[in-house]
């Protein structure tokens, strides 16, 4: 009697062990997981701001303006400003 307790609080314990540590295994990985998915989005953010910034980089004053969608009589402040912003070469 006091034999088949001791094996039942064994097994008890083990599967205990078990589960425990496949909870710790779970959350382990679902943090490397979140890590690895937030890096990657990062990534992919800065690629994207790279391609809009090299496109803003090409543009003249002009039609960087008119994207703007500004008013004919605001164009020309608007390029002027742009003119003043521009680093020298």
């Amino acid at each position: 009697m006091f034999g088949s307790l001791k094996i039942w609080a064994g097994a008890s314990v083990v599967g205990l062990l078990a589960v425990v540590g496949s909870y710790h295994l779970g959350k382990v990985e679902g943090r490397r997981n979140a890590a690895t998915s937030a890096l990657e989005t990062s990534v992919q953010v800065l690629r994207e701001r790279g391609k809009i910034d090299a496109q803003v980089n090409a543009s003249d004053a002009g039609a960087l303006c008119d994207d703007l969608g500004l008013l004919s009589d605001e164009l020309s402040e608007c390029m002027r400003r742009l003119a003043e912003a521009q680093p020298e070469p």
